[in-house]
């Protein structure tokens, strides 16, 4: 385990909501053992891999080379690739372990990328992910309210907006990520929710509260300016509530813990 404050190690970078999604999400891979070489599937900008592990991951891979260069300043991986995950210029069976934290929800070729993983890990090898389940969409806040006053069609609005603009496209229970890991030969060790309906009103909310971070990042590539205990100690305080990285049957959220067959 760690005595790392993820909470405060995002906030400092990010936009509260997403800060307190990562927070929860950076818990659940201490104490996992990841192999050498580890393989993160869509390692983006680098932040989430530089506070969650302490030592660089072997291989970022991911379709964006604006974000890898951002990564590449931030020195979390040794070696980063542009390349779109189902064609990854891997060897056959040359990964230890890897991880995808809140990417898969994203790509819409997402068995293809999962066939192409089960090629380039060992056999035996970790995949430790995270992503969103239907409990997503079903318990946005704004829906709800809508349904209370007979709007349901307008709810259902809402949420394809709100799906479109987190760039949302699978949301599976265990039955089916199960089922879609098995055909890329990987089998799930274990999963468990988390994120519950309260913490998703925090993050959907925050969607739009956050709005002004917009413009600090347009002018200077940062989210926060002034990342000072000062500056953000309320925002600390009002948040802080949401990081509760424990199971929990109502979460929004699912993390797995797959393994390539042997």
């Amino acid at each position: 385990m760690t005595d790392k404050d993820f909470l405060w190690l995002h906030l400092k970078d990010l936009p509260y909501f997403r800060a307190i999604l990562r927070a929860n999400e950076a818990a659940f891979y201490q104490g996992i053992k990841l192999p050498s070489p580890v393989l993160d599937i869509g390692s983006g900008d680098g932040h989430f891999a530089s506070v969650t592990f302490d030592q660089k991951l072997d291989v970022g891979v991911d379709p964006s080379l604006t974000t890898m260069r951002e990564a590449q300043r931030r020195g979390a991986y040794l070696l980063l690739t542009q390349a779109d995950g189902a064609a990854m210029p891997l060897a056959d069976a040359s990964m230890g372990s890897a991880v995808s934290n809140s990417v898969l929800e994203h790509i819409p070729h997402l068995d293809a990328v999962l066939e192409d993983l089960g090629r380039v890990l060992k056999p035996g090898a970790p995949f430790a992910f995270t992503v969103p389940n239907p409990g997503y969409r079903r318990e946005l806040s704004f829906p709800i309210f809508l349904r209370r006053i007979g709007l349901k069609w307008l709810g259902e609005r809402y949420a394809d907006y709100f799906m479109w603009m987190s760039r949302t496209k699978n949301m599976f229970y265990e039955d089916e990520w199960r089922d879609r890991l098995e055909r890329a030969g990987l089998m799930v060790e274990r999963t468990f929710r988390y994120f519950p309906p309260r913490s998703l009103h925090a993050l959907e909310w925050g969607h739009y509260f956050g709005g002004p971070s917009l413009l600090p990042r347009w002018i200077t590539g940062r989210w926060i300016v002034a990342p000072t205990r000062w500056n953000l100690w309320l925002t600390e305080k009002a948040v802080r509530r949401y990081v509760d990285p424990c199971p929990d049957e109502r979460g929004t959220y699912s993390f797995y813990l797959a393994r390539k067959r042997s």
